[in-house]
């Protein structure tokens, strides 16, 4: 059973230790090793904790914002990105077209599926094959937007287990330069019960209330544990919010499993040691948490309808409606990302 922490920098850190404790040596695809461990697991309290945006070391707000909006838009192409100064795809992006074929939104909102048709054979020639009345299959290609089918199951049929969105299509992932890390995410009410006086001060009268909580768990195949996951969390938490806001339903728990959580290291030899993180995250683990900030999120953003609108703003107009108070973490420690 995976641990439940009130903050992101609790669970964060707690992930890292044991990375480095328990990991082991690894080569990979970019040939810089790693420390690696293999199905951890954990859980924050989004509701009731804070938002999970690290303190330990500054994370670039906007760049979440800006990303998350052009998940939930199902674009491929950079611009916006590009737009908003985030370069979180600039190294995989097409140079030519801006093209991202492994975009995440784009499978959420339009993954392929093949669906299987029958059709009756119509011809006037009785010698033809196949014969006249005879049903034949085939295949069709269409495209499934699991995001908004998650919406509306929220808002019709919010205790199904069935709001599952896969950004893991294999025609594209087994040939992608950059396959989805993050590449499953299942949403999950859960009933709470907490205890409310419904009596005065000198009188209580206390009794058990429920309340319907949006969860989230999040699957990570690949999980760069210096630069990717602190981006990851923070990114799944604001999409729990936007889920809650166009749900009605408050946010609950975000449930985090890494399949392969690594970090950077230099060579047995010390070579490649400027893509080391190992330095930096131990210079991290000695800082000592600060106070979660709070998200608020304007009240004009009712649906996912709301988001082509929201990518037209300036920065400064789109960051006005995503503001976080109490937001002051310690400086930002510099990684170097192994492409």
């Amino acid at each position: 059973m995976s641990m439940l922490f009130n903050t992101a920098d609790e669970a964060y850190l707690h992930t890292v230790r044991e990375v480095l404790e328990q990991g082991t040596r690894k080569e990979n695809r970019t040939h810089v090793d790693t420390i690696s461990a293999f199905d951890l697991s954990y859980k924050i309290d989004i509701g009731r904790g804070g938002f999970p945006l690290l303190t330990t070391k500054k994370i670039d707000w906007k760049n979440i914002v800006v990303e998350m909006l052009w998940f939930l838009s199902g674009q491929t192409h950079i611009g916006v990105l590009k737009k908003h100064g985030c370069k979180f795809w600039d190294a995989w992006a097409d140079k030519e077209t801006g093209e991202v074929p492994s975009a995440y939104g784009s499978f959420w909102r339009a993954f392929p599926v093949h669906t299987e048709r029958t059709m009756r054979v119509v011809s006037a020639d009785p010698d033809s094959n196949p014969m006249p009345g005879a049903t034949v299959s085939g295949n069709s290609a269409s495209f499934n937007d699991q995001l908004a089918w998650v919406v509306d199951t929220l808002k019709r049929d919010p205790m199904s287990r069935r709001m599952v969105v896969s950004a893991w299509a294999p025609g594209n992932a087994q040939t992608s330069k950059l396959p989805p890390c993050h590449c499953q995410w299942v949403v999950n009410v859960q009933n709470s019960e907490r205890m409310i006086n419904g009596g005065t001060s000198s009188e209580p009268e206390l009794y058990k209330a429920v309340e319907q909580l949006l969860c989230l768990h999040l699957t990570q195949r690949s999980a760069d544990l210096a630069l990717g996951v602190p981006y990851n969390i923070a990114s799944y938490a604001l999409l729990m919010h936007l889920l809650s806001r166009f749900s009605g339903i408050p946010a609950g728990t975000f449930g985090h499993s890494l399949v392969d959580a690594h970090i950077y290291t230099s060579k047995p030899d010390d070579s490649m040691a400027e893509f080391d993180h190992v330095p930096g995250l131990k210079e991290q683990l000695q800082r000592s948490p600060r106070p979660s900030p709070r998200l608020h999120i304007d009240s004009s953003i009712t649906s996912l309808d709301d988001v082509p609108r929201l990518l037209e703003l300036s920065t400064e107009e789109l960051m006005k409606l995503f503001a976080l108070d109490g937001y002051d973490p310690w400086p930002a420690i510099s990684f170097k990302v192994a492409v």
